[in-house]
């Protein structure tokens, strides 16, 4: 099982990133869009966590920043019904954590806000795994390096002038999405800052 890739990006679009290997192999992974938001340049180092999908009409890579997304992403297979494609959507339409959230408070409204999700798959996800996500512990992972920036060391920082996780990365991704903070792990973290004191 391949459950982790570091390499450099080749070519990157909003659903997939290639990554060729110091051992001179590529890969194409497929994406969600949060992953995407915090992909260095072509031509940068890159670490993701991943997860291989394998059926009778070929194998698929999927690619993530932080082990608790791709943890996520297992977790949404187990449901009845939920394919890859419709657990990638999820993952690019609601951040991981509020992705749980929603199933565990069976937040139907938040759920079908995600294209190809109607009521019936929504309840559905819930039944099957409202009561089974206690263990998905959110934790310090290891997201996406982009372009030498820290983006560990960042939430870590963060956390420790008082923020919580969820609050830190996503100061740290409104940063991103922005194009802010590519100039080093303090650049970073600065720019978050400025974020999360704008709220």
């Amino acid at each position: 099982m391949i459950t982790l890739l570091v390499g450099t990006v080749l070519e990157r679009d909003l659903a997939h990133v290639d990554v060729l290997t110091s051992g001179g192999v590529g890969y194409t992974l497929a994406i969600p869009l949060s992953t995407f938001e915090a992909l260095p340049k072509v031509g940068e180092a890159v670490r993701l966590h991943t997860h291989l999908v394998v059926k009778e009409d070929g194998w698929q890579l999927f690619g993530f920043g932080t082990t608790y997304e791709r943890n996520v992403f297992v977790r949404l297979l187990q449901a009845k019904g939920f394919g890859p494609q419709l657990a990638l959507n999820m993952l690019s339409a609601l951040s991981a954590e509020r992705l749980v959230r929603a199933i565990r408070e069976r937040d139907v409204a938040t759920l079908q806000q995600v294209k190809g999700l109607g009521k019936k798959k929504a309840d559905q996800l819930i039944l099957d795994l409202a009561d089974k996500l206690d263990d998905l512990q959110r934790g310090a992972t290891s997201m996406t390096t982009t372009g030498g920036v820290g983006v560990d060391d960042a939430v870590r920082a963060l956390q420790s002038l008082g923020y919580a996780i969820p609050e830190a990365e996503a100061g740290i991704r409104a940063a991103l999405d922005a194009g802010e903070g590519k100039d080093g792990t303090a650049a970073l973290i600065r720019a978050a800052l400025a974020r999360l004191g704008a709220r």
